[in-house]
């Protein structure tokens, strides 16, 4: 609480990041271009919980100008535009920082500010490439595939940013400093994948992709159609979860092979497979629920919010509009999250509130506005 920062409006994992710090207590400002340029931003940002909106051109010298002294008065900046851009519109770190020596300024992009790729444009799955981890991801005499835009837009985006703005933060209250971090997704989904990195040698990933432990390969380790068209997800990995996953299914340990013999893997998953076939999710659910066969529903969005487990620790939240999504997390002791119920700001809606905030006089104000810097919103008028 009491940190502020200022998000230039982005796609994806750059709103993630800012939603995670203004649901832990930050003030956040969403820095919007004005709507009429806004393009594809007037709705593209689906994670704009407990931010306001300032409108801002910032390719004209005055919008420029006061983006330049919102900085000096904040503590965090995320920009999550290509390498050089900043730099163009004379809001480069070196600028910045100079005016603001606190400022932290978290530069999030897909390949980082140096390199060859640094001023080429990407998406996930080209981050999820060059990190080597999308050649791990898939069934076998598949293609890779990639999970949706999960893991290089937010996990080792977002989060990861956040992460070090939060890291940045801690060391600022001892130094007084600020200082630039550079948070590339292609690195940030790297570093999440140390685990792959680092047990090539115990034989986990030895085989050709989808033929391994954990990436398909295993009858004990896959999901399972139920009759009633649903999913069962299996993870019994170690022998007493596996032996319960057995005894769940009917069969006898004695009579089958090893669980460690993979030739013997392909043949199991089609028993697996035609036993499961066989009673609804509902009813593999009665049969596992109890145990530690690690054996768990695959459940839609609807049904994660509504399953007992979720409802009981209140995982899943309501806003205002009555549109659900999961709680922030971790859950701190003593000082939880405390997310908005409060609909998305409009573009330009908290404008002239946030120049008064930081410093900016009703006269300046008044001159941005008619010099179409900014752009005020006038929510009742509209409505």
């Amino acid at each position: 609480s009491g940190v502020r920062v200022l998000e230039l409006a982005g796609l994806a994992p750059a709103p993630l990041c800012g939603m995670i710090l203004a649901d832990f207590g930050a003030q956040v400002v969403r820095v919007d271009r004005l709507s009429r340029s806004a393009g594809g931003f007037a709705h593209g940002d689906v994670q704009a919980r407990g931010k306001r909106s300032l409108a801002l051109d910032l390719k004209q010298p005055q919008g420029a100008a006061v983006l330049r002294r919102l900085c000096g008065r904040a503590d965090v900046l995320i920009e999550p535009f290509r390498h050089g851009v900043m730099e163009r519109l004379g809001l480069g770190p070196e600028v910045l920082l100079q005016e603001n020596p606190r400022l932290i300024y978290a530069r999030l992009t897909g390949f980082g500010q140096t390199g060859k790729y640094a001023k080429s444009a990407g998406h996930d799955i080209n981050y999820l490439a060059l990190s080597g981890v999308l050649s791990k991801l898939g069934r076998k005499n598949e293609n890779p595939y990639a999970p949706v835009n999960l893991l290089a837009d937010f996990a080792g985006g977002g989060v990861m940013c956040a992460l070090g703005i939060v890291i940045a933060l801690f060391e600022r209250a001892r130094s007084g400093r600020g200082q630039v971090i550079d948070a590339s997704m292609v690195e940030g989904l790297a570093y999440l994948s140390s685990f792959l990195w680092k047990s090539q040698n115990l034989g986990l990933w030895s085989q050709p992709r989808g033929e391994n432990l954990l990436d398909s390969g295993a009858p004990f380790y896959e999901t399972y159609r139920t009759s009633d068209g649903k999913f069962m997800a299996v993870g019994a990995i170690e022998p007493k979860f596996y032996n319960q996953l057995i005894k769940g299914l009917g069969l006898n340990l004695d009579e089958l092979p090893d669980q460690m013999t993979f030739s013997s893997w392909p043949e199991m998953k089609k028993k697996f497979a035609s036993i499961f076939a066989q009673k609804t999710q509902a009813e593999w659910c009665s049969i596992f629920d109890s145990t530690d066969a690690c054996v768990t529903p695959v459940l839609s969005f609807d049904d994660a919010a509504s399953h007992q487990h979720n409802k009981e620790r209140s995982s899943f939240i309501k806003n205002d509009q009555g549109e659900i999504s999961p709680r922030p997390a971790p859950v701190l002791s003593r000082t939880p999250a405390v997310p908005s119920c409060k609909r998305d700001p409009f573009i330009g809606e908290h404008t002239e509130e946030i120049l008064l905030e930081y410093g900016f006089t009703k006269q300046e104000i008044a001159k941005l506005c008619s010099d179409e810097a900014i752009e005020l919103k006038n929510i009742k008028a509209s409505l």
